[in-house]
């Protein structure tokens, strides 16, 4: 039996598999009081320092919508699938203005088989822009090239539109859906018209009450933030240079999904990071990346008890297991803007793929999505 089936059973063992839906829901209520609670201080407040006050608690509590979502993304909050896409679709159209089709294809079903591995998961190629990879700024030229060196230097101010660039790539992705019958399914359609009603929500019913240049200025405000948020979240699990990029091999998505070794793959392209418990709280599990990459049917409530027997299997398997501190992690996702990364041209060599039949379910989910998208 693979090892992971048998990491799988144990975890299982310890009751671990189950949904702590009433915790998750709880969280989930914190955070959303926050963010209206912190937009409602703004509106309220007649200081600049409780405006302060207010946009950032409203910027920390949509930060935990988003990663508390991440774990309904993952079908991780409830037994029933059709809870966890509802709370998906509260969580990032409704409430945050992100795709949540757009979310499951780039992230799901294209960023977890394959992270960091360039040529076929999207967050790892910034192009045309920016690019954290040494081959892209050799194979550049004249402007390109001088661009690339110094790109360092607008990465701090690019990074406020990181939320911005999120929600326009997934109202994109979602209007060609929509217009290519192929394509197009139900859940287009409920991410439509939860996008509509964020507008609606967030943009047009409060321009009746504060007029609409307020209503943008505030909602540009928090938008910013929470690019900045997301970035300090999201970031550091594969950006420092101890995540390793990897050449595609010239292998298809599906293709390098079933030949390479899954846990290899995940371990050596992904980090974890240290936080306490308010930080624990508000990443919802994204500081436990390494967790995550290899259970991601697993709600994020148990990853610090799994942490501990996983680092001990890949000591004693021989895998690469990091942890960095936060703000060491966010430090070294910028350093590499600065001193872009390599490109590794091979690393599946070690322990041989995961038998599909041996798969932990949540793997065996991943691989569906795969072949529907490759």
């Amino acid at each position: 039996m693979h090892p992971l089936s048998l990491l799988n059973q144990e975890f299982i063992a310890r009751g671990w598999n189950r949904k702590p839906t009433g915790r998750l829901l709880a969280e989930l209520a914190l955070h959303v009081t926050l963010a209206l609670g912190g937009i409602a201080l703004v509106v309220l407040a007649r200081s600049p320092w409780l405006d302060a006050l207010g946009i950032l608690v409203s910027t920390m509590g949509s930060l935990g919508v988003s990663t508390n979502t991440h774990t309904s993304s993952h079908y991780s909050t409830a037994t029933r699938r059709w809870v966890n896409r509802a709370l998906t679709y509260f969580g990032y159209p409704l409430f945050l203005g992100m795709s949540a089709t757009y979310w499951w294809q780039k992230h799901v079903a294209v960023h977890h088989p394959t992270p960091n591995v360039i040529g076929l998961d999207d967050d790892a190629d910034l192009l045309p822009t920016f690019t954290i990879t040494e081959r892209d700024v050799a194979e550049a030229r004249g402007l390109r090239r001088w661009w690339f060196e110094h790109q360092w230097l607008a990465i701090p101010f690019a990074i406020a539109f990181n939320a911005l660039n999120v929600q326009q790539a997934g109202v994109r992705y979602l209007v060609g859906c929509l217009r290519d019958s192929s394509r197009r399914t139900k859940a287009h359609v409920h991410d439509a018209l939860a996008l509509l009603g964020h507008v609606a929500l967030w943009l047009v019913i409060p321009a009746f009450f504060f007029g609409p240049l307020a209503v943008l200025g505030l909602y540009a405000v928090r938008v910013v933030l929470l690019g900045y948020a997301i970035f300090i979240a999201f970031a550091p699990a594969h950006f420092p240079a101890e995540a390793a990029f990897v050449d595609r091999e010239g292998k298809s998505r599906a293709e390098y999904f079933r030949k390479a070794d899954y846990i290899f793959l995940q371990t050596s392209t992904t980090l974890n990071f240290r936080t306490g418990f308010l930080g624990r709280l508000f990443c919802a599990g994204v500081d436990y990346q390494i967790e995550h990459h290899l259970f991601p049917g697993y709600s994020h409530v148990y990853y610090p008890q799994m942490s501990r027997i996983l680092r001990r299997f890949c000591e004693e398997q021989g895998y690469p297991y990091r942890t960095l501190g936060w703000w060491e992690a966010v430090w070294k996702s910028l350093v590499v803007f600065r001193k872009p990364k390599p490109i590794l041209p091979r690393l599946m060599t070690v322990h041989g793929p995961v038998p599909a039949a041996e798969a932990p379910e949540s793997v065996a989910i991943v691989g569906d999505m795969i072949e529907q998208v490759a």
